[in-house]
């Protein structure tokens, strides 16, 4: 049996101003510091979460964005691409017509230059004939006279005389 007596009295009196002094500057304050530091773990999560959600949704915008870019990305290779194949077109279509201009000179210029030499061959062939006619009415030769040096005036025509063109 538990005995009653002023020293149990005193402890439980002492052990309640204890437990009034603990609750009035320990407990209370204990208690706050617990409950803030649940409301800030509480926050934190709170925050958390909306991170997680604000990072998913910039996940999923720079996800279409990634999208858009490449598409514009693969747009501006294709019109770089039908560029350079339009600009290989006209370069072609210039070099072509530059060519054709070129061999048009060049076919006048053989034109002209044939022209020159058969003009040239024509003096010459005129003043060879009249060589041969006038050596012929210097020596009054009979027709067979006239015949050997007109047969050997043209065997002394040969192709470096007329430069190998054609007559």
């Amino acid at each position: 049996m538990v005995e009653l007596n002023g020293t149990l009295l005193a402890q439980i009196v002492n052990f309640l101003i204890l437990v009034a002094i603990l609750a009035k500057f320990a407990y209370k304050p204990l208690m706050q510091g617990l409950e803030d530091r649940q409301r800030k773990i509480a926050d934190s999560i709170d925050s958390a979460e909306r991170d997680r959600r604000e990072a998913e949704q910039l996940k999923l915008e720079y996800k279409k964005q990634l999208v858009e870019v490449r598409a514009q990305a693969q747009a501006i290779v294709e019109k770089a691409e039908k560029v350079a194949e339009e600009n290989k077109e006209e370069i072609l279509k210039a070099a072509r017509a530059e060519s054709a201009r070129i061999l048009k000179s060049v076919q006048e210029e053989v034109a002209r230059e044939r022209e020159l030499a058969l003009a040239q061959l024509k003096g010459e062939v005129v003043a060879l004939s009249m060589a041969a006619a006038t050596k012929i009415m210097k020596e009054k030769m009979d027709s067979e006279a006239n015949a050997a040096i007109v047969s050997d005036f043209i065997d002394k025509l040969d192709d470096k005389k007329i430069g190998g063109l054609p007559c």
